[in-house]
């Protein structure tokens, strides 16, 4: 039988399930896409011969792609030092260790394809992705909009990913650079515990957790902007550096880029995304997830790979997850 991962669609879209009567809106999501080997300016070139508009530099590492078909795009060195001289010299002392990142405007679900066209584009530009040189560190971070305004989904979500979030990395590996670099980390393993046994949370209680377990932005799936949107107050233990805006969006950065590989599409990143919500929006496979979890948590012999197989089962035991 094939791995689960490897059936995942990698030319089209899935959209992203309704959590409740609340969540019927269409929700978008903002994409950052980081690549070497393409100049800033080459890159907004890119954008707006695809998606029209009109480049604006806003300094001397970015530059905007204003009006086009999509919103506004930025294009910048993504490098944030405390001083604008630090970065200039870390800039020009690393080189394509400083990818150029794209940053665009919420997408409409339906619009995504376009993202995928214009990684093709950069592709064919000689854009190089995670794995095209050993200390190449890049991501593309997904931000879906949360499942409903009030945060309704949003634990669910939570939940879906503590239980998911080895098996993902197991089952297709991120590049070696990324694991030594932050904003990848796992998520401590108190806080998927908590999760786990707090089924019927509501968001003040993942807030006040996250905030005590986790007061951090480095992890592959960062809920503090989401949690700063929805509830700052319950926030006090999560250091100020960490806190840079509330968003009603998720803040995925799990996925690596590799821009530059013909069998790698964002729509598979997005695909393994909706597969944690679909994971979500099934309430009987949660609760064997969190069984098994339980289980394997009290063994004194159990490995993360006897967990990453257990996942790995249970989920070929619900087909209608790879559904269309």
């Amino acid at each position: 039988m094939d791995k689960l991962h490897t059936t995942l669609p990698r030319k089209y879209f899935w959209p992203l399930p309704a959590h409740s009567t609340t969540s019927q809106t269409p929700r978008r999501v903002g994409l950052e896409i980081e690549f070497a080997e393409i100049s800033v300016d080459d890159a907004a070139e890119l954008v707006r011969a695809l998606w029209g508009g009109e480049i604006r530099p806003q300094g001397p590492r970015d530059t905007l792609v204003q009006g086009g078909r999509f919103g506004d795009v930025k294009i910048e060195l993504d490098i944030a030092l405390k001083t604008k001289w630090a970065e200039d010299i870390a800039a020009k002392a690393l080189g394509d260790l400083v990818p150029v990142e794209i940053v665009t405007a919420p997408l409409m679900q339906s619009d995504l394809p376009h993202a995928q066209t214009l990684t093709n584009a950069l592709r064919k530009a000689g854009a190089k992705g995670s794995r095209a040189a050993l200390a190449y560190s890049f991501g593309l971070h997904l931000n879906p909009e949360l499942p409903a305004p009030d945060g309704s989904g949003l634990v669910a979500v939570a939940r879906a990913y503590a239980l998911l979030e080895d098996w993902l990395r197991a089952s297709d590996p991120i590049d070696p650079a990324r694991n030594i670099i932050p904003f990848v980390d796992r998520w401590p393993t108190a806080l998927v515990d908590a999760l786990v046994a707090g089924r019927d949370w509501s968001v003040d209680d993942l807030a006040i957790s996250y905030a005590r377990l986790a007061p951090s932005r480095q992890y592959g799936l960062d809920l503090l902007p989401a949690l700063e949107h929805l509830r700052p107050a319950l926030l006090a233990d999560v250091p100020d550096t960490q806190l840079k805006g509330g968003r009603p969006t998720f803040h995925y950065r799990l996925a690596d880029a590799r821009v530059d590989e013909h069998d790698w599409s964002i729509a598979y990143e997005w695909n393994r995304w909706v597969l944690i919500e679909r994971v979500a929006t099934t309430p009987d496979l949660m609760d064997a997830l969190a069984s098994d979890w339980t289980g394997h948590h009290a063994s004194l012999i159990s490995t993360r790979g006897d967990w990453v197989a257990q996942v790995e089962s249970r989920l070929q035991r619900y087909p209608d997850l790879l559904r269309d």
